[in-house]
């Protein structure tokens, strides 16, 4: 259960721009947001850069005053979004020039092998891997870092009214790939 008022106390020091409450946002919230970046990127290399990036622009964001926090949870993963979309673009673009095509799903198991995470993890990350972006980004946010429809809406900058047909839809469509894959 989180502790609304704790973070209320942190956000605020944050808007003064206090190092001491960057750094309990920062413990607060990495395991948090490194777990988003990895369903997103399936690196654990590329997760653990992402993560400090987003820390390094949100820490940028505070010191410049680019205006009033309303929830630091959601300003973080608007911007763990935003990097990662990035980083998608920029891989994108380097495998355009290199004119090397790479199956994402071999670099997800290879990076799983690695690991060696357990077999069910196995196999929600590869039914997830078969939704589209957002019904994936949903999911995760829902299930995985458990937010509430409120922070999903903050997040994806979406009524919630929208975010909970977004869920409705991706669990469907969850629901059909785990029913084809077991015949039925």
């Amino acid at each position: 259960m989180r502790n609304w008022l704790k973070e209320k106390i942190i956000q605020n020091q944050l808007q003064k721009k206090d190092p001491d409450a960057f750094s309990e946002i920062y413990d607060l919230y990495v395991s948090k947001i490194y777990r988003f970046i990895y369903f997103k990127v399936s690196s654990v290399e590329e997760a653990e850069d992402l993560t400090s990036e987003v820390f390094l622009k949100t820490w940028q964001y505070i010191n410049e005053g680019k205006g009033e926090i309303k929830h630091i949870g959601a300003l973080l993963y608007r911007i763990a979004r935003n990097i990662v979309i990035d980083y998608y673009r920029e891989r994108a673009q380097k495998e355009k020039m290199n004119d090397e095509l790479t199956d994402d799903l071999e670099i997800a198991s290879d990076e799983f092998d690695k690991m060696q995470i357990s077999l069910e993890m196995e196999n929600i990350e590869k039914n997830l891997r078969e939704l589209k972006d957002e019904y994936r980004e949903v999911i995760i946010l829902r299930f995985i870092e458990e937010l509430s429809i409120s922070e999903i809406a903050q997040i994806l900058e979406k009524s919630k009214g929208a975010v909970r047909v977004l869920i409705f839809r991706s669990l469907e469509t969850l629901k059909e790939i785990l029913n084809e894959k077991n015949g039925k």
